[in-house]
């Protein structure tokens, strides 16, 4: 059951890959706006159904990556320069919530 799922997911990943490198024609920056929200799908699955807590941490941590890398295309895109100065911030804060996700999960309080 589990290499099923696994082929199944596959499938779905070639064949958006396929419609979008391929078939679609818009856009490189679209194309690939396109693959970091069909990559931040996964990682709220994740963040959803993930089966033990540091799971969860990861892709909070990974979606804020996907987040940092949405608004970088979003510069490029507009040719706005305050899109990086927000994704810069978003970098600080992602890292002190990580920081903080892994003194919980070791059972220590923010204060030590």
């Amino acid at each position: 059951m589990r290499v099923f799922r696994w082929l199944i997911g596959l499938a779905i990943i070639v064949a958006f890959m396929y419609g979008n490198f391929f078939i679609y024609s818009g856009d490189i920056l679209f194309k690939l706006i396109n693959v970091v929200l069909f990559c931040s799908l996964f990682v709220l699955f994740r963040v959803l159904f993930g089966p033990t807590a540091a799971d969860r941490i990861v892709a909070v941590d990974i979606l804020g990556i996907l987040i940092i890398g949405m608004l970088a295309l979003m510069g490029l895109f507009y040719n706005q320069s305050f899109f990086m100065d927000i994704g810069l911030i978003w970098a600080l804060l992602s890292f002190v919530a990580s920081l903080a996700f892994a003194k919980i999960l070791e059972g220590r309080s923010l204060d030590d």
